[in-house]
């Protein structure tokens, strides 16, 4: 099977490949360059490797939660590249491609979500898989808690912006914490390929993004309750 995988759900852009098991990938922090560096990026893979687009299988894309924008350019580019080369398309789960990085079968994922908000999952490896423990949603850094049962380990930014008080009951339940991991598409690609796998391809009109919050920022009075509270 081989595979492109792309991710543009953050600050940071990537781009890789899935060649029958072995990933070859660029990553870089582009702020919000993302429409400019994700297309050169990804000619630069297939130059790099002697492809095609039309001799790959399929494309994944990180589907979110994330930014808004860029979840919104990770599914044209996808959409655009899919349609021109007949591929079919599989989202995968920014939060569940935190777990595939973490040295651990439990992990609690948290990705900043700005606004005072944290996106967050739960996940255990069954096999070569992830059962979702907790379903991705967004909270209230509060609302985070650590599922039943021994050996969980934390992934993700969202750590990082947890004051102390919210952070030591956390931490305490916790094995370690990687609170710079980030969603990439090298940790994508492994799920993409199970998905695809799976039978779970969807034709290139079918991409769309995770979003989870319904609106990008805060009125006025809604930072002020949020400042005092």
């Amino acid at each position: 099977m081989k595979l492109l995988v792309l991710d543009t759900s953050t600050e940071w852009c990537s781009a890789a490949l899935w060649l029958d098991g072995t990933i070859r990938a660029r990553r870089e922090l582009a702020g919000q360059r993302h429409s400019s560096l994700i297309l050169p990026m990804i000619d630069g893979l297939l130059a790099g490797n002697g492809l095609r687009l039309a001799e790959l299988d399929g494309i994944g894309y990180g589907a979110g939660p994330g930014s808004f924008t860029g979840l919104r350019i990770a599914c044209a580019v996808t959409q655009g590249l899919a349609f021109g080369a007949g591929l079919p398309v599989a989202g995968v789960s920014t939060l569940e491609s935190l777990a595939a990085q973490a040295e651990g079968d439990r992990v609690l994922t948290l990705l900043d979500a700005r606004m005072a908000e944290v996106y967050w999952a739960a996940y255990e490896r069954t096999d070569a898989a992830w059962r979702t423990v907790v379903e991705p949603r967004l909270a209230l850094p509060e609302s985070v808690y650590v599922p039943d049962g021994d050996g969980w380990v934390g992934a993700g930014n969202g750590f990082a912006v947890l004051d102390d008080a919210l952070r030591a009951p956390i931490v305490a339940r916790l094995v370690r914490i990687d609170d710079a991991s980030m969603p990439d598409a090298a940790a994508m690609a492994p799920l993409a390929a199970q998905a695809f796998a799976r039978g779970e391809g969807r034709d290139a009109a079918e991409a769309a993004p995770i979003y989870l919050r319904d609106k990008v920022a805060l009125t006025v009075d809604e930072r002020r309750a949020r400042s005092r509270a």
